[in-house]
């Protein structure tokens, strides 16, 4: 059975969505609207609607938002998982 992990360590985060080709990312709709936008991981090719962000502005939103990232390492079936959300740290 496959499980989900929730992580605010910086460094673990950044391996995990890099293992997994993603970027650093937000909704650019989003951007500059009383905060720094929703974060999001771009993997594969680019999506218009994200903009590609530093990671130091990624983990800067991240912290103020004060985010936790839920994220799976596996399937159920053994394939690395793609599968993150980011959710309330409290």
């Amino acid at each position: 059975m496959s499980q989900a992990t929730a992580i605010t360590d910086h460094d673990e985060i950044r391996r995990w969505a890099e293992e997994r080709g993603g970027r650093p990312s937000r909704v650019r709709a989003t951007a500059g609207k009383g905060g720094g936008g929703v974060l999001r991981f771009d993997f594969g090719e680019t999506d218009e609607a994200l903009e590609e962000i530093s990671w130091d502005e990624f983990f800067r939103i991240f912290d103020e938002s004060g985010l936790a990232l839920l994220e799976q390492e596996e399937t159920s079936s053994g394939k690395k998982s793609r599968f993150a959300k980011f959710i309330n740290r409290r």
